[in-house]
């Protein structure tokens, strides 16, 4: 099977290089400077799993390639439109297209790109970030994928993915309740990114000053009920769940989102918190933290850009 990872950041370059690392036929779609830096350093992982330097194949934007039968797509929701007219050139009449993004408005923006028939359902979970020197540094236990066909079914192509992924010093993982997974996961990050970013704080601190479990959980109920307004196809005990595993989590884990902002990048505020107060308003609920929670950011980006 010939795989192509858009980029080779955090998510890409970790799933990408595990993979690689197994033996699979991996190529990385990546601009100029990323190609440059991978040939004269490698493709550094740097991960409490077991650190690897691997010399992967590389396409540059552009460069002209066969089309290729899995593409995987971790890029962020705000680069999405740019990520598919670069992916344009290798999708051919069997390639099929695993998206990692957060959050689910992403999936019909590359059903109409590309063919609904070509795009499958998946979701990430991992801790993992790009250092100065463009290394891959993994920090967490948890390092998942997670995909399926939006129908359940075990399909010949996705049982074909899915030995493709076998053994790999990473776990992927096939659902056969995908859509399912992929709101659960968005309901997580969506309440882990709002309140870490709202307090510019790991979730430890957040956990346990006063009232901030209760803050919690109050914004996980709320964004939790626009679901169910969705008719999303999210667990009844979903909210306690997350909670517990919140409350399990290591006291300085961090969101994405909120070393995003550390950073001073972009962040996908429209895509998570954005996306649902629209659902919100379709559906006539009030949802105050989670409008506190997307001032927040708003006002972020409005710093960013002044």
């Amino acid at each position: 099977m010939r795989i192509l990872v858009l980029g080779a950041g955090a998510v890409g370059g970790y799933f990408g290089g595990r993979l690689l690392e197994k033996g699979e036929d991996v190529t990385f779609l990546v601009r100029e400077k990323r190609n440059q830096q991978l040939r004269e350093r490698g493709l550094v992982i740097k991960s409490i799993h077991g650190d690897v330097v691997l010399h992967p194949q590389t396409l540059v934007t552009g460069q002209p390639s066969q089309p290729f039968d899995l593409i995987l797509v971790s890029t962020k929701s705000y680069h999405l439109q740019s990520a598919i007219n670069d992916l344009k050139p290798y999708v051919g009449e069997q390639t099929v297209i695993l998206p990692l993004l957060n959050g689910v408005g992403h999936i019909e923006t590359l059903q109409e790109a590309f063919g609904k028939e070509k795009v499958i359902g998946g979701l990430c979970f991992i801790e993992t970030t790009l250092n100065e020197k463009g290394e891959v540094v993994q920090t967490s236990p948890i390092h998942d994928v997670v995909f399926g066909e939006f129908s359940g079914e075990k399909t010949t192509r996705i049982t074909y993915i899915n030995e493709a992924f076998r053994n790999t010093k990473a776990n992927f993982r096939l659902s056969e309740h995908i859509v399912q997974d992929m709101w659960h996961k968005y309901l997580f990050i969506t309440t882990l990114s709002g309140v870490t970013t709202l307090m510019r704080a790991p979730i430890g601190p957040i956990r346990d000053v006063k009232n901030g479990w209760s803050f919690i959980e109050k914004l996980c109920t709320e964004a939790a009920n626009i679901m169910r307004a969705e008719q999303a196809p999210i667990h009844e005990d979903i909210v306690q769940k997350h909670m517990k595993t919140m409350k399990n989590m290591t006291y300085a884990m961090k969101s994405s989102m909120q070393r995003d902002m550390e950073k001073g990048y972009l962040v996908e505020a429209d895509h998570l918190q954005g996306y649902l107060l629209t659902l919100a308003n379709k559906h006539g609920l009030e949802t105050p933290l989670l409008e506190v929670v997307y001032q927040n950011l708003k006002i972020y980006e409005m710093t960013m850009s002044s």
